[in-house]
């Protein structure tokens, strides 16, 4: 399965007008550390995961590629 949780991410971000450090403040995270989840070089724990799900009003499922819904 191609990981396409970065590229999700970016584009949710984009769709709510946010910078990366925007987000990352919202979610209280560092903005490198977001950094790195859109770039696919980190994966985010469970919790920010849902976190991030709820935020965008999508589902886990979604962020992961899992659905494309």
């Amino acid at each position: 399965m191609k990981i396409i949780l970065g590229q999700r991410l970016k584009e949710l971000r984009q769709e709510q007008g946010l910078t990366q450090k925007e987000l990352a403040d919202l979610l209280g995270i560092n903005s490198v550390t977001y950094l790195h989840y859109e770039k696919e070089q980190r994966q985010p724990p469970l919790e920010l995961l849902v976190d991030l799900a709820k935020f965008f009003n999508v589902t886990v499922d979604y962020l992961l590629g899992v659905t494309n819904f």
